[in-house]
């Protein structure tokens, strides 16, 4: 069996697509899904099932709609993949302010992101590394403020869903532990 992590966007933020995390445990059950465990509420799930990928992501967005009426974004990436942006953190030396250090996981590789956007609308102290399907973004005066956060999904052309430092190292860790 695969173990996967499965990051919804937009659940549970700002009100709009309510879904309770134990809802939505019993909803990966019910489609098949084994050893489910979330992580805080605005949607992170690991869970290990002998399905491939594409088609998971499929059954999980059916499955949310069928019961409550909208159809979140889920992206799915197996535990390597979540150990490799770890790895490949541009920003070491911000690990240590969990809450400054976002990582955008990226539906695909962007063919063409405007960089040259992203560079003007940085702050004087945010820094930013795209390396193949992960955005890397330093933010220490905050995400909330950060205009380069606000547009980075538009500039780089694909969707994606972002987690703070704190978020992907646990995720990480519960992914060991299932795998």
């Amino acid at each position: 069996m695969k173990t996967y992590v499965a990051l919804f966007r937009g659940l549970n933020v700002g009100g709009n697509s309510i879904l309770p995390m134990k809802e939505l445990v019993a909803q990966l059950e019910n489609i098949g899904l084994h050893n489910v465990r979330t992580y805080i509420q605005s949607g992170n799930a690991v869970f290990q099932s002998e399905e491939d990928a594409s088609l998971l992501s499929n059954k999980i967005r059916a499955a949310i709609k069928n019961s409550r009426g909208f159809e979140p974004q889920v992206l799915l990436l197996e535990p390597e993949e979540i150990e490799k942006a770890v790895e490949s953190n541009p920003f070491p030396e911000a690990e240590s302010e969990p809450k400054t250090l976002h990582i955008h996981f990226l539906a695909s590789t962007p063919k063409n992101p405007d960089l040259d956007a992203l560079e003007s609308i940085k702050s004087e102290r945010e820094r930013f590394v795209l390396k193949d399907s992960v955005f890397y973004l330093h933010a220490p005066d905050g995400i909330g403020w950060s205009k380069l956060a606000a547009n980075a999904e538009k500039l780089l052309g694909v969707s994606a869903t972002d987690r703070n430092w704190r978020t992907v190292r646990k995720l990480m860790e519960m992914a060991k532990q299932r795998g």
